[in-house]
């Protein structure tokens, strides 16, 4: 049963071996096909066609990613503005409430100018206004420092020119009430006496 299958199998491959060789042979003996001319230029003038298409579809595709790119550019530009436009509306912000805060300070310190030695309620007074300052040193509140430096229109407001024996014309004699600044923005001048 074996022998005859092999057999079969045989045959079968030696059929199908025949009908390429024939194919083959048939293929070789066919006769060339000429392409008319006119069917050349047609595919010529498909294909400059297709060419054509090929450079306009690049050249959107080149203006969208151009567009692309700067739409990102142009949203990076805005989230930047927007952080520092909140980042100085905070400053502003903090400025104007500790400007507010600042009144009741000088009067704690006016107090303990003039306070009674050995007062335990003075002292307590004194506790407060030293915490007051920590937490305005904490938020960045620098005072300016006034007393004996030349007179700085962009720093100290004057209220009086004096005489001054031994204060050099245009400086501070005296600061009559502290300025303060947050980083570089002075939020409130100090009111100082001036040599003349």
């Amino acid at each position: 049963m074996k022998d005859t299958r092999d057999m079969s199998d045989k045959k079968k491959h030696k059929h199908e071996v025949e009908e390429v060789k024939e194919s083959k042979i048939e293929a070789e003996e066919a006769p060339t096909q000429d392409v008319p001319p006119q069917a050349t230029e047609i595919a010529f003038t498909e294909l400059d066609t297709l060419k054509r298409q090929l450079e306009d579809a690049e050249t959107k595709l080149a203006e969208s990613v151009e567009g692309w790119q700067r739409s990102i550019a142009d949203f990076q530009n805005y989230r930047k503005r927007v952080e520092r436009d909140n980042e100085m509306m905070y400053v502003s912000m903090k400025g104007d409430i500790i400007k507010k805060v600042l009144p009741a300070l000088d009067d704690l310190e006016r107090a303990l100018q003039n306070r009674p030695a050995d007062n335990a309620w003075a002292n307590g007074i004194e506790l407060i206004a030293r915490k007051l300052q920590n937490i305005l040193d904490a938020e960045g509140i620098k005072r300016i420092e006034a007393e004996g430096t030349e007179f700085n229109p962009n720093f100290h407001e004057a209220i009086s020119h004096e005489p001054a024996n031994g204060v050099a014309s245009g400086h501070v004699i005296a600061v009559v009430q502290n300025g303060y600044m947050l980083g570089e923005r002075v939020i409130r001048p100090a009111l100082v006496r001036v040599a003349q």
